[in-house]
Order: structure tokens, then C-alpha cells, then sequence
């Protein structure tokens, strides 16, 4: 048996399939990216899988499925800029989640079409039956989201001046708007247990006054310090900031906590 394929419309189709599949997977993983490279990642990831069906070698579904692992990775790493092996692999395999629900979801929207328009098949069909499972994938990835929005968002901070390689657990603060009142920019906060440690980090010549209010005290001065670079790492992707000011807080974050650090949600900007 013998089947014909236009490999015009497999591009076609595995394309638009990996524009899904990239959005949401990089909904899931946090990543962002823009229009340009998510495009290019879905055209090179269905180029990519053209070649292994043209390639002469054994059965086109045992290509395929050896092939799939290495597209995802590359897209992966074309459209979010992922780097490292293992959080590759932690990406192709959340895609290939989003395609397998995905696809079930397409095929029994598709078995509805067949049934209302008395069978029959076509590309128009097929890319219609993805666009709403892909609307019902998104609107159900957005409903976990959401439920969890209000729980705490962990992330690791290096401090390259430090002689020792030490982690720091933060959370993101949503409500933190602390700013140097000169230049503007953006202040985190460190507990005086973790200032104790970084002891070293702080000179004199970079020291900042930062005025704040909160609920309990008027007003106040804290004593902060400007750090030449800080690394924060969540999910695979890292962030490069320079000139980061902390200030060191007496009270509202407990000695005991994990987290010695309420992060700025500027800095977590690209």
C-alpha cells in the first residue's frame, strides 16, 4: 500500500502546528519570545521534519518519531533561547503534552465536521479543527494560571562578587514599587540576615538612602547598596543586571524563611 503525500501541505500544516504548539509551551514554561523568532522556529521545525520524510531511510513514521525530539529541542532553542540540555528536554517533552492533548482535542473537533458535512477532508477543515483546539488548550492553560497567580514566584539570584558560589532564594513581590529616588531605578530587599553575608559585596562609595512608607510606619529610611552585577535564574532562562540595588529591610522578612530576598519585578524584565 501506498500512500501520496504533498510535502507543500505537510510544511504547511506542521507549520501552523508548531506556531500552537510553541505558544503554548512557552505559556507553560514562562518563556517569552517575539513574533519574529516563534515564525522562524515553527518554519524551521517543519523544514526540518520535510528533510527526515524525504530522507530514504526505513518507514516515514519511524523517522518521524526518531526526528522529533531533536525539531522540538531546535525550536526550542531558536524561539526561547533556551540553552541548556536538560531544560531542553524539560521543553520538548511540555510540547509534546501540548500536542497530544491538543491533537485529540482536533481530531474529535474534526470527526464533528465529518459528521455535520456527511465526510470528506481538507486542509481548510484540518486547520480549522487546530485553531479551536488551540483556543481551547490556551483558555484551559489560562484557567490554571490563574489559580495559581496568587501563590509566591520563586526564583535563584547569584551574586558574581561574592568569593563563594551561594544561591539565594527570592520571591518576586508584585507590590514592591521601592525606587532610588535619584535615577529611578528599581530597589530589592534583603533581610540583615543575608546583608551579614554580603557583607563584602558593600562599599561605601555605592551607598543609597531609599525612603519608603508602609502600613504600620509613616515613613522611613533604608540603608541600601548598589551591587556592580546580579544573575537571577528561573526556569532555564537567565537574567544579566547590572548595577542592582538592595536594601537591607530590619523587619518583614523573617531570619527563619527560605527566602532572604523580595525581588524587584522590574528586574525580571528582558
Amino acid at each position: 500500500m501506498y500512500y501520496k503525500l504533498y510535502i507543500d501541505s505537510v510544511f504547511i500544516l506542521q507549520m501552523v502546528g508548531n506556531l500552537y504548539l510553541l505558544s503554548l509551551s512557552g505559556r507553560i514554561l514562562g518563556c517569552t519570545a517575539t513574533h519574529l523568532r516563534i515564525w522562524l522556529g515553527a518554519a524551521m521545525g517543519a523544514a526540518m521534519l520535510c528533510a527526515a520524510i524525504l530522507v530514504p531511510a526505513g518507514p516515514v513514521w519511524v523517522r518521524f518519531l526518531v526526528s522529533e525530539l531533536p525539531v522540538s529541542m531546535c525550536m526550542l532553542s531558536v524561539t526561547f533561547r533556551i540553552e541548556r540540555g536538560r531544560n531542553l528536554i524539560h521543553g520538548s517533552l511540555i510540547m509534546a503534552g501540548c500536542g497530544f492533548f491538543s491533537g485529540s482535542i482536533m481530531i474529535w473537533i474534526l470527526n464533528r465536521f465529518r459528521m455535520v458535512l456527511n465526510g470528506g477532508n481538507s486542509m481548510i477543515m484540518t486547520l480549522v479543527s487546530g485553531c479551536l483546539a488551540y483556543c481551547i488548550m490556551k483558555g484551559i492553560i489560562r484557567g490554571f494560571q490563574n489559580r495559581k497567580e496568587d501563590c509566591i514566584r520563586m526564583v535563584s539570584v547569584y551574586v558574581p562578587a561574592l568569593q563563594q558560589n551561594m544561591q539565594i532564594q527570592a520571591f518576586l513581590d508584585t507590590g514592591n514599587h521601592l525606587a532610588d529616588p535619584v535615577s529611578g531605578a528599581p530597589v530589592c530587599v534583603i533581610s540583615r540576615k543575608l546583608a551579614a553575608k554580603m557583607q563584602s559585596c558593600f562599599k561605601s562609595e555605592k551607598y543609597h538612602a531609599i525612603p519608603f512608607r508602609s502600613v504600620g510606619k509613616e515613613s522611613g529610611i533604608l540603608h541600601a547598596y548598589e551591587l556592580p552585577e546580579l544573575i537571577i535564574e528561573e526556569q532555564g532562562r537567565k537574567l544579566k543586571k547590572e548595577h542592582v540595588i538592595l536594601a537591607i529591610c530590619d523587619a518583614g522578612i523573617s531570619e527563619e524563611s527560605v527566602c532572604q530576598m523580595i525581588l524587584h519585578p522590574r528586574l525580571l524584565e528582558d
